[in-house]
């Protein structure tokens, strides 16, 4: 008999995925784990591998078509083997993932089971079902191994086990229309939504609506922090350069670490307030915004900071970010100096409390001892959640960044 090949969750915020290419053709022999197809998720490429041994008898979804999590797209079997059409294949349940909001773990390429007979009625341990409400998972799409079918704390642990195979193939250009209008003779282009730029819309509707936003903005004198920059780059020479971002990158989760306030989730009925800083450092890519995550930034040198943040910006370029590679964040960074902008306000990526807006630096005259000197001069901007932090809570946080930016021996306390 034939096996279904579903579409899987191969990330844990994925809620379906776009056939980029089929690396298998009908016909073609197959083993279990070899990758069948290229499939773009909400965040990269990633790899759709077989689950069973056999032939590919059948694809069901063509390149460039996008389906949800759960759907048929090919069957496997013995060679020559009919099967019935795709209208006749049974949907299978989406595959549990673990939720960036509880867990950086990536979601496991686990095999779909089938939706239980009574999905509105579900057997789970009281801790179960706590640890699911946490985790935003619908327990109806996990299969449980206790007497009658009951979910478990153990079947909950088990979606973190196995990480996700990524593609090393870049993704296509998504087509995105020029700057320039090109006169076609039609009054107008409808481009499909990429599925990075579906998750930026809808994640927009989950934070700016519910959450209750307030904004926080001071001005920082960077001039010890330009002469800091410049004296550790001459000490560097071509082993690489430390950014005004990756300072701020430092300083941000220092400060941190002394206003835990600030480096907290809102749970719904609780808040969880981090004792480890992860940093999302939010990179444009060429259709839309991800936001790989630096983990325990206040450990590290500015010089391993300036590393591993230029590989995950150039990864996330390329769409080849893992998931434990963008989730977990406990706050985060957005920063449009490089496009010359003196200030602006980000939005808050939930369940995080505070993300960080960094402008340009720039020199201004300023008024230091009675005269007008030109001081290199940066804005920033935090959102907070009024649900988590309040106003004065905010202002400390900034005035202590402020601080170990204007007096950089200042993180070393």
């Amino acid at each position: 008999m034939a096996t279904t090949v579903h579409m899987e969750a191969l990330s844990p915020t994925m809620e379906e995925g776009r056939l980029v290419k089929w690396t298998k053709q009908e016909g073609d022999p197959v083993k279990t784990g070899e990758t069948l197809a290229e499939v773009e998720t909400d965040k990269a490429v990633m790899e759709l591998v077989a689950r069973a041994d056999g032939s590919l008898v059948k694809i069901l979804v063509p390149e460039g078509k996008t389906v949800p999590v759960g759907a048929a797209v090919a069957y496997i079997g013995a060679p020559g083997e009919k099967v019935s059409d795709a209208s006749t294949a049974a949907p299978a349940a989406r595959p549990v993932v673990s939720s960036p909001s509880v867990t950086s773990a990536p979601a496991p390429p686990a095999s779909p089971v089938p939706t239980p007979a009574d999905a509105t009625r579900v057997k789970a341990s009281p801790l179960a079902k706590r640890m699911a409400r946490e985790a935003g998972v619908d327990l109806r799409l996990v299969t449980g191994s206790g007497p009658g079918g009951r979910v478990t704390k153990r079947d909950l642990e088990a979606a973190g086990t196995q990480p996700a195979a990524v593609s090393s193939t870049p993704l296509p250009t998504p087509h995105i229309p020029p700057a320039v209008a090109v006169r076609s003779g039609a009054p107008y282009e409808d481009v499909p939504l990429t599925q990075i730029r579906k998750t930026i819309a809808r994640r927009l509707v989950t934070s700016l609506g519910p959450i209750p936003h307030f904004f926080l903005t001071t001005e920082v004198d960077m001039e010890r922090a330009a002469e800091a920059r410049a004296a550790l780059n001459k000490e560097l020479g071509d082993q690489g350069k430390v950014s005004f971002n990756d300072i701020i990158v430092k300083a941000t989760a220092l400060a941190l670490t002394r206003h835990r306030a600030c480096n907290a989730w809102f749970q719904e009925d609780h808040i969880r307030y981090w004792n480890e800083v992860h940093l999302g450092m939010a990179v444009a890519v060429e259709d839309g915004l991800i936001t790989p995550v630096v983990r325990n930034a206040d450990q590290k040198s500015l010089s391993q900071i300036s590393v591993e943040a230029r590989a995950l910006a150039d990864k996330a370029r390329r769409r080849q970010l893992k998931p434990d590679e963008y989730t977990g964040a406990t706050f985060s960074v957005s920063n449009l100096g490089m496009f010359d902008i003196d200030q602006f306000t980000a939005v808050i990526n939930p369940p995080e409390a505070g993300i960080l807006a960094v402008g340009t630096v720039v020199e201004k005259p300023v008024v230091l001892e009675g005269q007008v000197v030109p001081r290199k001069r940066l804005r920033l901007t935090m959102s907070c959640d009024h649900r988590v932090i309040d106003g004065a809570t905010g202002a400390a946080f900034l005035k202590t960044l402020k601080q170990m930016l204007e007096n950089p021996l200042a993180m070393l306390l």
